[in-house]
């Protein structure tokens, strides 16, 4: 088998089938395998997967498990020489996932490639980005990027059809060689959802491997329909693994430092609310929304 693609997907039934259709309309011309594997879903997502693509291998899991143990899961029992992790939020156009294993098969010191992403009106997406640091982070949580690139990369200046070397490479749509897996280990399953990706292509770049974003291979993807569900909880999630990954890669000193870098801005956020009631209604009830998730991590932090 030449690739085998791995879906986990929670309470997204509707957009799990777009995402299964649209793979199985624009499959790739190798050999390929196609794993779904449920987080204890509610909305009958798996019956769908069976009534109406009985080609899916299916795992099924009785508590939600997180991604990176759900994605270790398949990829323990698939057969593919190249893995792809592909969110089922996502519709692949024609040749996304062929472009990705031509490239990974021309390229033998490359370990992990990934996507062009676009939003549903066919905008560029961010997909891949450097590795976090702490000066970084400073810089995205004060959103300095809008003044110059830094904590990201600046894609709108990047050629659309030249592939390019990266740090980090999105989870959304992501093909790994199996050899390099083998030789760096699975995702880290003591991330539950964000920040596995980071840690694996930092593993992935520390063994050797090199890591490309791939243009040729477009991806749409409507993004977080399924943190959505719990945005409150998905907020926490997203700041204590950052603070993982520092403490896992750069050690505890580093970390304690990420945390005095959140709570300066945390404060800042929540000193800026303020000013929401001068907003429209819409933009006013989303900061306030925000608010209460920096509040709720200012709680957090001694115990992260």
């Amino acid at each position: 088998m030449d690739l085998s693609v791995i879906i986990v997907s929670w309470n997204v039934q509707d957009y799990l089938a777009q995402c299964l259709a649209s793979l199985f309309a624009n499959p790739p011309t190798c050999a390929f395998e196609v794993w779904v594997v449920d987080n204890s879903s509610t909305d009958g997502s798996l019956q769908l997967v069976q009534d109406q693509f009985p080609q899916v291998k299916i795992v099924k899991n009785l508590e939600n498990v997180g991604f990176a143990r759900a994605n270790n899961q398949a990829i323990l029992q698939g057969t593919g020489r190249h893995i792809l992790l592909l969110n089922p939020d996502t519709r692949v156009k024609p040749g996304a996932l062929q472009k990705l294993v031509e490239f990974l098969e021309a390229h033998p010191t490359v370990g992990a490639v990934g996507s062009r992403l676009l939003n549903p009106d066919g905008s560029l997406q961010v997909s891949c980005f450097p590795f976090p640091t702490l000066s970084r982070e400073l810089w995205r949580m004060f959103h300095l990027d809008a003044l110059h690139p830094y904590a990201l990369y600046d894609m709108r200046r990047w050629k659309p059809f030249q592939p390019r070397e990266v740090d980090v490479l999105q989870g959304t749509s992501l093909a790994l060689r199996r050899e390099a897996l083998d030789q760096t280990g699975l995702l880290d399953e003591s991330y539950f959802i964000y920040s596995e990706e980071v840690d694996l292509c930092y593993r992935l770049r520390k063994a050797g491997w090199r890591l490309y974003w791939v243009p040729q291979s477009e991806v749409i993807h409507y993004g977080g329909q399924s943190t959505q569900q719990v945005a409150a909880r998905m907020f926490l999630y997203l700041y204590l693994t950052k603070l993982q990954y520092f403490r896992k890669h750069h050690g505890a000193q580093t970390a304690r430092i990420y945390k005095l870098i959140l709570l300066v801005a945390s404060l800042a956020r929540l000193g800026l609310s303020s000013l929401a009631w001068m907003e429209p209604p819409s933009r006013r009830e989303h900061h306030l929304k925000l608010a209460g998730n920096y509040v709720r991590l200012l709680k957090a932090l001694p115990g992260l």
